[in-house]
């Protein structure tokens, strides 16, 4: 079983891939890890690092190489926005919201490594650029808009869900359509 979930910043991507992975036991691969992680070690912020990535395409070539070495293993779900690009023979997920209702949930969880969000307005502010900027790359080095819903299997809007309801949502398709 290969998953990839897909989504807007703060659609709970990760939060609902880590489910999914302990209910299948699946391993779990974050592209957002991977980012975070790069980030780390350049010494900038997520959103320093997602700047920096409109003018220098080795950044997400760097970030992209990690899901592409995915593509031959198996019982895996990966999230992040091109894993569904990446992971051709995966079942294909999308998590949708608002940008506000994303904004409230990255700031509840008060990410050191994120230095924007120091309040809720500064992070709606943060999630929007975050978002412009990697819709601008992925269409200029993919060619591809990754919000297109006719890229997955299912679209969910998860801004009025719960994980749990999202997780329920998930695990009724899997049984409708036996990944």
């Amino acid at each position: 079983m290969k998953i990839t979930i897909s989504g807007d910043v703060g659609s709970g991507k990760s939060s609902v891939a880590k489910l999914i992975a302990e209910k299948y036991k699946l391993k779990h691969y974050s592209a957002g890890d991977f980012a975070r992680k790069l980030a780390k070690k350049k010494r900038i912020t997520i959103l320093e690092l997602s700047k920096k990535a409109e003018q220098d395409k080795e950044i997400d070539k760097e970030i992209d190489a990690s899901s592409k070495e995915l593509a031959n293993k198996d019982n895996f779900i990966l999230d992040g926005r091109m894993g569904f690009f990446f992971i051709p023979n995966s079942t294909k997920i999308f998590l949708k919201t608002k940008p506000e209702i994303a904004a409230k949930r990255i700031f509840k969880q008060k990410r050191k490594e994120e230095k924007e969000d120091v309040s809720l307005k500064e992070t709606i502010k943060a999630v929007k650029r975050r978002s412009s900027s990697e819709r601008k790359r992925y269409e200029k080095y993919y060619n591809l808009d990754y919000t297109n819903k006719k890229h997955y299997d299912l679209v969910i809007d998860t801004g009025n869900k719960t994980i749990k309801e999202t997780l329920e949502e998930i695990v009724k398709y899997f049984k409708e359509h036996k990944p």
